[in-house]
């Protein structure tokens, strides 16, 4: 067998359904009822931060970036994060989270928010949040993560995590949800 090279290319419109269906792989229709899910369906997430994996011109993977508030941080919501089983534990899911998150925080994101294990994503540049966020559903606050683009957003990850509009500065945002 040959040595797999992926491809890392930015999400577009004719990526949805492949895209649809690796999520639908990965987590099933569990996935719905997920917190993070909750935030999503708020309003989309940001094609232009949002990734896919290709290994001979059949993706294999994809991440989203979902721009948030999380208490007063611009950020985004990273995930989902997934990967075909037959391409996993290559590295591929890694380097769409690293992509993602220099995407984001070099488009003035102030940090980036997930739900997941702390072992796979701490090398990844994630750590705990250490105030308390509230997202629309439960989750378990240890596995609440941030990429900050620097310390000082620690003190303000504190409250709701919400979707914001793209391009919306934090108080429009914030009047706009009635917050």
């Amino acid at each position: 067998m040959s040595a797999i090279k992926p491809v890392y290319l930015n999400e577009t419109h004719s990526h949805h359904p492949i895209i649809r269906s690796i999520n639908d792989e990965a987590f099933g229709p569990g996935r719905f009822v997920r917190a993070a899910e909750r935030v999503r369906e708020q309003g989309p997430h940001d094609p232009r931060l949002s990734f896919v994996a290709a290994v001979d011109d059949d993706i294999v993977g994809s991440v989203r970036m979902t721009p948030i508030h999380a208490g007063t941080v611009a950020g985004h919501l990273l995930g989902p994060l997934a990967v075909r089983p037959s391409f996993k534990n290559l590295g591929i899911g890694k380097q769409l989270v690293r992509i993602a998150v220099a995407a984001a925080l070099d488009a003035g994101s102030e940090g980036v928010i997930l739900v997941g294990d702390a072992p796979y994503y701490g090398p990844l540049g994630f750590e705990p949040v250490r105030a308390q966020l509230s997202f629309p559903g439960p989750v378990d606050p240890d596995r609440i993560l941030v990429a900050p683009k620097g310390d000082a957003i620690h003190e303000r990850l504190r409250g709701d995590i919400v979707w914001r509009p793209e391009g919306a500065v934090a108080g429009e945002a914030l009047k706009a949800h009635n917050l």
